[in-house]
């Protein structure tokens, strides 16, 4: 069965080269791993609790989204897609928000250390909070639980912000779910050994600390002259320099092979003169981003281009998110008018009109299923599986998620078949486990 891992993308600045080493370049990676279906979203309506310039946030949209495909990212593979042009997922912050507790809020870290600068600096306790940041908790799990995520990486200080979309989709599932489980309980993914990456002063490359090296922006100018600020020591060309109390190295180091950088300090230690050594980094680093930084130029003079891949992206996404909102809506009331008698209607009779699975093993030594009507035709047909389990959690997944599970199944359409008419059956057979 796939892991969907999701990522979320702040759209409130530019990325340098401590988030590609730290974020990008890591989930990139983590992307192409088997079995792995990855979502990617600009986290643009977030951006809006924190920013009130319209400009400053396309800006950023645009900018980011170029960094993220110039990095390397396979929007073919992954599903990459701005939050906004997902409407679904405001109208699940709504449904999530009628079942979330407001002493569950007040206990957000957020809320809670705006809260506490407030009452230090002798401010009324809500001064300034906006219901964004009150409810940004909230946002956050709908954009985890619309996907159905099942790995969310997250650094140590958003993991109780995974608690919390945990509990109200738990909480969803046992005051609507009738025995479904609409809702994954998402897990928290955070890497201990995280990439990170030291400033021009040794301190975490940050924005905040003003000694940060750019990754794209300003070109190879910009480049050179942040790593010619890079702090070191006074030794002089000729003099042996300490390699491993220098970032300098560190900095060399997320970009070097284990070759070149048993070379890079021998040569340290035998007395390469920093400025050389800064030249060095340089050469390094624009070796591999380079090709990057001409792939962002051309894209941010084509914002077209970018727009038509995150068109694609959400059209994807909302494959997915609407099928499981028309659900939820079922769920809560939200459906459409009807005779109440209707909803009466002879449970034997509604048994005998069922579609079923069947799992079965053929010559070749393979396991299968397929999904058949009532009247005998092969509705779906799976690929052969080497296992009968993974065969069998296949059927388990199509039977609770429905339609929502279709993307990413191994399965092909009966003859003649539509994909409606698979749709309605499925959601039939979740009806009735209901």
């Amino acid at each position: 069965m796939q892991q969907r891992v999701l990522t979320g993308i702040t759209t409130t600045g530019t990325l340098h080269l401590g988030n590609y080493v730290g974020a990008l370049r890591p989930c990139i990676e983590a992307s192409r791993e088997p079995g792995v279906e990855s979502f990617f979203f600009m986290a643009d309506y977030h951006a809006l609790i924190k920013c009130d310039d319209p400009a400053r946030i396309e800006r950023s949209r645009l900018q980011i989204a170029a960094t993220w495909i110039a990095a390397g990212l396979d929007t073919e593979r992954a599903v990459f897609y701005r939050q906004s042009d997902i409407p679904e997922i405001p109208e699940l912050c709504w449904l999530l928000t009628c079942v979330t507790s407001k002493g569950q809020m007040n206990r957000a870290h957020a809320y809670k250390a705006s809260v506490d600068a407030n009452v230090a600096a002798g401010e009324e306790p809500d001064a300034g909070v906006t219901m964004g940041l009150y409810c940004y908790p909230i946002l956050m799990a709908a954009d985890i639980l619309m996907f159905n995520a099942h790995r969310v990486p997250v650094g140590k200080d958003q993991v109780q912000h995974i608690e919390m979309a945990r509990d109200v989709a738990a909480r969803f599932n046992h005051l609507f779910g009738a025995g479904e489980e609409f809702f994954v309980l998402p897990e928290a993914q955070v890497d201990e050994e995280v990439e990170l990456l030291p400033g021009l002063d040794g301190r975490k490359m940050s924005k905040s600390y003003d000694n940060v090296i750019p990754l794209f922006e300003g070109g190879e100018k910009a480049l050179r002259e942040a790593i010619a600020r890079i702090v070191t020591d006074s030794k002089l060309p000729g003099e042996p320099k300490d390699p491993d109390n220098a970032h300098l190295v560190t900095i060399f180091d997320a970009f070097a092979t284990a070759e070149e950088r048993a070379a890079f300090r021998a040569e340290l230690r035998a007395g390469l003169a920093w400025g050389e050594a800064k030249h060095r980094l340089f050469e390094q680093i624009n070796r591999q981003i380079g090709p990057m930084r001409a792939r962002y130029d051309a894209l941010m003079a084509h914002p077209e281009e970018i727009e038509a891949i995150l068109q694609q992206g959400a059209a994807r996404a909302r494959a997915l998110a609407r099928p499981l909102l028309d659900r939820l809506r079922h769920a809560v009331g939200l459906r459409r008018f009807q005779p109440l008698a209707a909803s009466a209607a002879p449970v034997a009779k509604a048994k005998t009109a069922l579609p079923i699975f069947k799992q079965y093993r053929e010559a070749d030594g393979q396991f299968y299923f397929k999904l058949s009507a009532h009247d005998g035709r092969v509705l779906l047909q799976s690929q052969g599986f080497a296992g009968g389990r993974e065969a069998g959690e296949w059927v388990k997944r199509l039977k609770l998620e429905g339609a929502a599970a279709l993307a990413g199944a191994p399965v092909a359409l009966g003859d003649g078949v539509l994909a409606d008419e698979v749709g309605q059956a499925l959601t039939a057979l979740q009806q009735a486990e209901a």
